[in-house]
């Protein structure tokens, strides 16, 4: 009987199905308010399921089924779609319970994006297959890193390659393409990659686009720290043009008290760039305060040359700390001072207090506080990220602006410490949605699903559609609310009743059901990878 449906389904013979005495399913979604992902009003009715496929959506026929979700006065939307993502410390953990990646599934979101901000790994084969193998609880789309071929290639250096390296940088994107990434990620912002020129970005973005991937920028500047905002903006549209691919904007933002109020002309240039026929798009979390550390946020970038390691004995030479120490004041000053920067480690006797705070307590200069920040995290052998802040660093108008463009996707940028990572698709609904109609629910649903899906090409997801997976969150429009904040980061979302991946529950009324049904969407071979 399995068979005969599958077959129905193949061909679209929805009437096929039949009513009350047709074929079982699975799953039956039963009598909600459905949302398809697509820019189409809501419907209410059923959501069929057999095995890891949609096969019917449409008003109630009765079907019978193995397992019934009644969903009367609930939304049923796809499995939301988390466009950047930093979810290494559970989907990589040791422990499976783990690794179902709880703080997304209570959300509703079914797939993330991993290898942002130019970290992903170049072994994007090998790398997919350890995380399927280990049983992870969402599905993920992978990125190689700049970062990650760059820092392979050339370690920490501040250099241009040499030919032989940058051909190998080449190499190793391709290779990456061809093993199912879906574009190159960069974070031109960050060293060692804020080492990298224009010029040799754009190449190595050339491999990717020559096989159909997307370029997605942390852009080198969201403020006025190097070249500016907008300028940026321009520079990464420009890698886009000249490397042959789509340019998606990461975490779409202006930040620092000097950005205030840019907004409109960063949307002006990127809709210069898509009037003249390039794809551009972009994504962005509903919050005020982005998630940094201590060292990206105020220390200049030259001063991190070669790692942290040595960036630690450079604050040991008093004529370099001095030229450190004044950049660090005006960097302190974009972020809006050390009221604005909490931290937000775990595990710190600083967690959860402000810059200001902590250098009260300890009877210092705010700088002199953050070095000291450093020094500890450096002595306790932590990476930069142990110095975690939150930077309160954006205005509610440009943050609304962005948000009501058509080509702006959701996105939670989800790290450690950061109640982002537990907590955004909830809030925007609940802050934008619901409380502040900056969008509409139907909006909200679509820029979390369907248009997400479309802009990253991910194939048969973000959708209620027969033939579609069966990635389907169903969520009390009540209830759907963040529990997480900046002082309890960890808190899961409340308000998601059923949560399928790939046909399987694994989430439901807020606990993980112990399913691992997460899986690594590669993408499909280009044609130009040879054998």
């Amino acid at each position: 009987m399995r068979v005969a449906l599958k077959a129905c389904v193949a061909i679209g013979s929805l009437l096929a199905l039949g009513a009350a005495s047709g074929p079982n399913v699975d799953v039956v979604i039963r009598g909600g308010t459905i949302y398809t992902g697509a820019e189409t009003p809501p419907i209410t009715g059923d959501v069929e399921i057999a095995g890891d496929r949609i096969v019917y959506v449409g008003p109630s026929r009765g079907t019978r089924a193995g397992q019934v979700v009644e969903a009367k006065g609930q939304i049923v939307a796809p499995g939301f779609i988390d466009a950047h993502t930093h979810p290494d410390s559970y989907i990589r953990s040791d422990d499976p319970k783990v690794r179902l990646n709880l703080p997304w599934l209570a959300q509703g979101v079914s797939t993330i994006v991993i290898g942002v901000d130019g970290y992903g790994t170049p072994d994007v084969g090998d790398d997919a297959r350890k995380l399927e193998a280990s049983g992870i609880g969402t599905n993920v789309v992978p990125f190689v890193g700049f970062g990650g071929i760059r820092q392979r290639v050339l370690g920490k250096a501040d250099r241009a390659p040499t030919p032989a390296e940058l051909a190998e940088e080449k190499r190793l994107a391709a290779k990456a393409m061809c093993e199912g990434a879906y574009g190159m990620s960069a974070g031109l912002f960050y060293p060692p990659q804020s080492f990298a020129k224009t010029d040799e970005v754009a190449a190595v973005a050339a491999e990717v686009g020559k096989r159909g991937g997307m370029y997605d920028s942390h852009q080198r500047d969201e403020s006025n720290y190097n070249i500016g905002l907008i300028a940026s903006t321009k520079e990464a549209i420009e890698i886009g043009r000249r490397a042959g691919t789509p340019v998606h904007f990461a975490h779409l933002k202006a930040l620092g008290v000097d950005l205030h109020g840019k907004a409109p002309e960063l949307i002006r240039t990127i809709e210069e760039a898509r009037a003249a026929g390039q794809d551009v798009t972009a994504d962005q979390y509903p919050w005020l305060a982005s998630g940094s550390s201590v060292d990206a946020s105020l220390v200049p970038a030259w001063a991190v040359d070669g790692g942290y390691q040595a960036m630690i004995k450079r604050f040991d030479t008093p004529a370099t700390m001095a030229k450190i120490r004044t950049e660090m004041r005006e960097n302190l000053r974009r972020r809006g001072g050390a009221e604005s920067l909490l931290l937000i480690s775990q595990g710190q006797p600083w967690t959860g207090k402000t810059l200001a705070q902590m250098a009260a307590a300890w009877k210092l200069d705010p700088i002199d506080a953050a070095i000291r920040i450093l020094r500890v995290a450096n002595a306790k052998g932590t990476d930069p990220a142990g110095a975690g802040v939150a930077s309160f660093n954006m205005a509610e108008g440009d943050v609304d602006l962005i948000m009501k463009q058509p080509w702006v996707v959701t996105s939670s940028d989800g790290s450690n410490g950061h109640p982002r990572q537990y907590a955004t698709f909830p809030k925007l609904y609940q802050d934008y949605v619901v409380k502040r109609p900056v969008i509409t629910l139907a909006q909200f649903i679509r820029r979390s699903s369907g248009a997400t899906a479309d802009m990253y090409r991910i194939k048969d997801r973000g959708y209620l559609k027969p033939g579609a997976f069966a990635d389907v969150v169903v969520f009390d429009p009540v209830g759907y609310t963040p529990r997480a904040d900046y002082i309890r980061p960890r808190e899961p979302s409340a308000g998601v009743s059923a949560l399928f991946v790939n046909g399987k529950l694994a989430l439901k009324d807020g606990a993980v059901t112990g399913a691992a049904a997460g899986r690594a969407l590669l993408r499909p071979r280009p044609a130009n990878c040879g054998e």
